[in-house]
């Protein structure tokens, strides 16, 4: 009795069947054991990390985003969601803390925390001393983009925001935080003051350069300048790096009376009961390939000393990708929250943008 044959054609197809229910056994993606409830800024983590953990860890991630770290807080502080962990700006971080709102990170849980450099948990001493709450996510600068072609000289100092040489082609920050501090800074004046003087004389300084200025805008500085519907704009450093590939003429810098090193970290609330779970997804965004696929996505400064470690030598001198060290010198890491303060810069704020 002889076998029958197969056609050739089907042969293939039941062969390629048989693969591919092998490489889906081999890939077969673990059963859900818990949950994880996050809240970060918008488009600040790749989505497609948030499956691969999950797939890795069998840990569900329910997901939300907020725009700001006041409406982060708001959000939080609301509890109608009880979330796991947060991502918030070092500023907002500093009152959570303050008001008990995170447990200790387990760092003993945690192999590759180590791949986050000294500099940037020492950054975090600003406003978490002993480093026990804050995880680095991202960091930067914030200063001036500005256009090489339409400008009469490379630009170092705040002072071309202010002495009406570039009347009607400046773009603010609408951010009170962001404005008050770039002014206090060039007053000579710590971007952290309490002092109402100094605070008023700020507000004085922006009284006075608000006819010069063309717009004030968040997320659409960057597109702006690209298009050339201004010379320059005050701008977070990620963003800077961005407008600088879609125009070659365009130029960043940290001026010489310095600005605010901000840095976004992580943080375990005190409403996680699994913490166990949470540090596993701490310790996941400080693996190597996983911070190199979410520094891709979204090109900001990364903490992760072995993604630095991979970058060509342009991105490392590149000061909106790596700021160098003299960039930094005169910088500070923003910590006020004190409510009297916070109050009086609201106050004045309306003042200012009423006028």
């Amino acid at each position: 009795m002889t076998k029958k044959k197969f056609p050739k054609m089907i042969a293939v197809v039941l062969c390629l069947a048989m693969t591919l229910t092998l490489l889906g056994g081999c890939g077969k993606k673990k059963d859900i054991i818990g949950t994880l409830t996050i809240i970060n800024y918008a488009e600040y983590l790749d989505p497609d990390l948030l499956e691969q953990f999950t797939d890795e860890t069998g840990i569900e991630i329910k997901y939300e985003e907020a725009l700001t770290p006041e409406e982060m807080y708001t959000k939080y502080s609301s509890g109608a969601i009880k979330y796991d962990l947060v991502c918030s700006a070092d500023y907002m971080m500093k009152k959570m803390i303050d008001e008990g709102e995170f447990q200790k990170i387990p760092w003993d849980k945690m192999e590759n925390k180590g791949n986050i450099g000294q500099k940037y948990y020492d950054f975090c001493k600003a406003f978490d001393a002993n480093n026990e709450y804050c995880l680095p996510h991202f960091w930067g600068t914030i200063g001036i983009l500005y256009d090489k072609t339409k400008v009469k000289a490379p630009i170092d100092s705040w002072d071309v925001l202010f002495n009406g040489d570039y009347a009607g082609e400046i773009i603010m920050q609408d951010s009170i935080r962001d404005t008050f501090m770039i002014t206090l800074k060039y007053l000579g004046y710590s971007l952290n003051t309490d002092n109402e003087d100094e605070i008023r004389a700020a507000q004085q300084l922006l009284i006075k350069q608000k006819p010069d200025v063309q717009s004030y805008l968040v997320d659409e500085v960057r597109d702006e300048i690209v298009a050339g519907n201004a010379v320059m704009g005050v701008i977070y450093s990620g963003e800077a790096y961005l407008g600088k590939e879609s125009n070659p003429n365009l130029e960043y810098v940290v001026p010489k009376e310095g600005s605010n090193v901000w840095i976004d970290c992580f943080a375990i609330t005190k409403h996680c009961e699994n913490v166990e779970y949470a540090a596993k997804f701490l310790d996941f965004l400080c693996r190597e390939d996983v911070a190199k696929t979410n520094f891709e996505y979204i090109y900001f400064s990364t903490p992760n000393t072995k993604v630095i470690e991979s970058l060509s030598e342009d991105e490392k001198e590149d000061p909106t990708l790596v700021p160098p060290e003299s960039s930094i010198e005169n910088c500070e890491v923003c910590t006020q929250t004190d409510k009297k303060v916070t109050d009086l810069m609201n106050e004045l704020w309306k003042e200012l943008k009423s006028k």
